[in-house]
C-alpha cells in the first residue's frame, strides 16, 4: 500500500486518528508511543488498524470502538475493541485470515477474540524496528 502523507509526515497517532474519523462509529485512538517504528512497520500497523476498523463498520453493528496502540520491549502492539455483535473469526478466505497473513510475513501475530453477542476484541503484534541511522 501507499503511505498516507500524514503518517509519513505526523506518524502514527495523527494517522489512525483520520482513520478513525471516517469510521461509521465513533472510536477513541490512544497511541503511547516515545519514537516512532521503521516506516515499513509503522505502514502495516496503519493499514492493520484501517482494515480493522473498515470491519467494525461493516460487520459489527457496534456503537463504539477503541484503538490503542503502544510498545512492549522489541514488539509494537495494536488492539481494535468494538462493543459490537460479536462472532468474527479468522476463517481461509475471511479479511481476518488475510491480515493474519500478512502480519505472519513480517513475524507479527493477529490475535481476534470475539465470542457471540461480542465485544470483539483483536490484539496485532509487530516486530520493533527502528529506522537505521544515516551512515551505520
Amino acid at each position: 500500500g501507499i503511505h498516507p502523507a500524514v503518517l509519513t509526515d505526523r506518524g502514527l497517532d495523527a494517522a489512525l486518528s483520520s482513520v478513525a474519523s471516517r469510521c461509521t462509529v465513533p472510536v477513541q485512538v490512544e497511541v503511547d508511543l516515545t519514537e516512532r517504528p521503521a516506516s515499513a512497520i509503522e505502514g502495516i500497523a496503519y493499514f492493520t488498524v484501517s482494515e480493522l476498523l473498515q470491519n467494525v463498520s461493516k460487520h459489527a453493528r457496534a456503537t463504539a470502538a477503541f484503538v490503542e496502540v503502544w510498545r512492549v520491549e522489541n514488539r509494537l502492539m495494536l488492539q481494535v475493541v468494538d462493543n459490537g455483535v460479536g462472532g468474527a473469526e479468522v476463517s481461509a478466505g475471511s479479511g481476518l485470515a488475510g491480515l493474519a497473513e500478512r502480519l505472519d510475513a513480517v513475524d507479527g501475530i493477529l490475535v481476534v477474540d470475539s465470542p457471540e453477542g461480542g465485544p470483539t476484541r483483536v490484539t496485532a503484534e509487530l516486530p520493533w524496528r527502528s529506522e537505521p541511522v544515516a551512515g551505520h
